[in-house]
């Protein structure tokens, strides 16, 4: 029996529909209403999967930004310089809709078809991933300063990105960064110490002087930045602080150092000092950490999309080396251990986005079991999908052995931007707080979930006992179900996806998902059982060639 390929090494998976070829997320895009972004995302496929994109993309992580704080004559420019393929990918991402589409496009399945794109380019560029979603979600929070808004709005509408490092009244469009981090206080908030002076009031609203440190600085070359800033007569008020003022003079934003991250080495994320930085109020006074959370729910929306792109493209790049590869006489898919991971992967990879992609649907709307539903099942996601990223990568690195573990094919970027995720926007546990926060404090959405979920999971006596269970679970005093939070995160996250499952996936993939995710053994490690005997059945469901 000859081998497929020459000396047995299966070719990089390149020149390839990332879009055509996935059939559930075409299915999701439809099922939202959004099939008026078809072409456009079939489009977009054929961009991402290009030999050409996916070169550029491996350029932007090889080649990181670096940080020029003087020039050559000694004035401080406090300057980020990147490689032109980062401009690139940034470019690609605008023109995609990445950093804007729901925010301009009144449909409510724009959102939809965000969700698609930003999970498409997941896929193939992670870094670009933060100022995008950054400023994505800074839009609903900037209109609240007309003023300011009045300004700025057209650079926020436009598709047409512009790396130009001046003043935002000269550009063609902005992207806008956050500021919220500190030293002391990491997740806490309430600790931060920078402050704000009163410094009268201009054209864009009340102006201030901000001074103080920022311990994670995210996308330091962004045109402004939200800040959280302490108010002496208000409390901790959010700031809009741009990198050039009004007039034309360089803000004092001061960029101490880059961080060296394991992954996400694209993307600059800096540690900064104010020395009498000018900002603009943005939202109410005092309300500054409760500004910044509205702003976390866009951004959690989209670590839960692109974990899921990570999930994606780890396991499409196993399944093309699996059938590509030969050992003992047949394919490694041929194998009936690898056989049943791929499967059990394949279903994986299918929950985790439709607990994305429903999610990203309910941003379309405010009433009823939508708004439960983003209040209680975002951070449910952004824990699970990213949690499972991080093992699920490593597993798909594995399948393809040594040729996984080194820097030529895209397996070990995955695998180091995975963590980010988990991290960015609140860790594990911070989500878990905020499910069980989100339960505690709107207790009639909550069961009102539970409700609907009940009603998908009425014929199916497995989930109907998950969706009780969880009932019972939120009767239990607070301080007892806080220690159990990781767990009854993961059992809403599991039962939601298990609902997604069987109201949208086919009945084989429901059944298998169903059958393993709920077995008592399940959990440890993939591939253990992937909940069907036809394992190669929900491989040909997985991956359209």
């Amino acid at each position: 029996m000859a081998d497929i390929y020459p000396n047995n090494q299966v070719p990089v998976l390149e020149d390839y529909n990332l879009y055509t070829s996935d059939p559930a997320l075409r299915r999701a895009v439809e099922r939202g209403g959004a099939g008026w972004r078809d072409d456009e995302l079939v489009r977009q496929g054929a961009e991402y999967g290009s030999a050409e994109v996916l070169h550029v993309a491996e350029e932007a992580n090889r080649f990181p930004p670096e940080l020029r704080i003087y020039s050559a004559l000694g004035d401080r420019i406090d300057e980020v310089r990147f490689h032109p393929a980062w401009h690139r990918m940034m470019a690609i991402a605008r023109r995609n809709g990445i950093v804007n589409l729901p925010m301009f496009d009144t449909r409510a399945s724009a959102w939809v078809g965000y969700g698609a794109s930003r999970y498409l380019h997941s896929q193939v560029e992670s870094g670009s991933n933060c100022p995008t979603t950054m400023t994505n979600a800074s839009i609903p929070l900037l209109r609240r300063n007309p003023d300011l808004w009045a300004e700025i709005e057209p650079l926020l509408a436009s598709t047409d990105y512009d790396a130009r490092d001046i003043p935002l009244t000269e550009k063609r469009s902005i992207n806008v960064g956050m500021g919220m981090t500190e030293r002391q206080g990491g997740s806490d908030l309430r600790t931060n110490s920078t402050r704000a002076a009163p410094n009268g009031n201009g054209t864009w609203g009340d102006e201030f002087l901000i001074n103080g440190h920022k311990w994670f600085f995210s996308a330091p070359m962004s045109d402004g930045h939200l800040v959280l800033a302490r108010s002496e007569e208000d409390g901790q008020t959010c700031f809009f602080v741009p990198r050039w003022r009004p007039d034309g003079t360089k803000n004092g934003i001061h960029i101490l150092r880059l961080k060296d991250k394991v992954g996400n080495r694209s993307n600059s994320s800096g540690e900064v000092e104010f020395h009498d930085a000018w900002g603009v109020r943005v939202g109410e006074p005092g309300r500054g950490i409760a500004t910044t959370i509205e702003m976390a729910s866009y951004t959690r929306l989209d670590c839960a999309l692109s974990s899921a792109g990570f999930m994606r493209q780890a396991f499409v790049q196993a399944l093309h080396y699996a059938r590509g590869r030969y050992a003992f006489g047949r394919a490694l898919a041929e194998q009936p251990v690898m056989a049943v991971l791929l499967a059990d992967m394949a279903l994986e990879v299918e929950a985790a986005l439709l607990l994305a992609m429903d999610l990203a649907g309910r941003y379309g709307s405010d009433d009823g079991i939508d708004a439960a539903w983003k209040r209680v099942v975002t951070p449910a996601a952004k824990f699970w999908n990213c949690k499972r990223a991080v093992a699920f990568t490593g597993e798909a690195m594995e399948v393809l052995g040594g040729n996984g573990y080194i820097e030529t094919l895209p397996m070990g970027r995955l695998f180091r931007e995975a963590p980010v995720n988990s991290i960015w926007e609140g860790s594990g546990n911070v989500m878990c707080l905020d499910v069980l926060r989100a339960v505690a404090r709107h207790p009639d959405g909550a069961h009102a979930l539970l409700d609907h979920l009940g009603e998908i999971a009425s014929q199916e006596p497995v989930l109907a006992a998950r969706v009780r269970k969880l009932r019972d679970a939120i009767a239990q005093p607070a301080e007892r179900l806080e220690r159990q939070g990781r767990r009854f995160t993961q059992s809403l996250a599991l039962t939601v996806q298990g609902c997604l499952m069987l109201r949208d996936a086919s009945d084989e993939a429901a059944a298998a998902f169903i059958a393993s995710r709920f077995d008592p053994d399940w959990g440890a490690v993939l591939g253990v059982d992937c909940g069907s005997d036809d394992a190669a059945a929900l491989l040909r469901e997985a991956w359209a060639d």
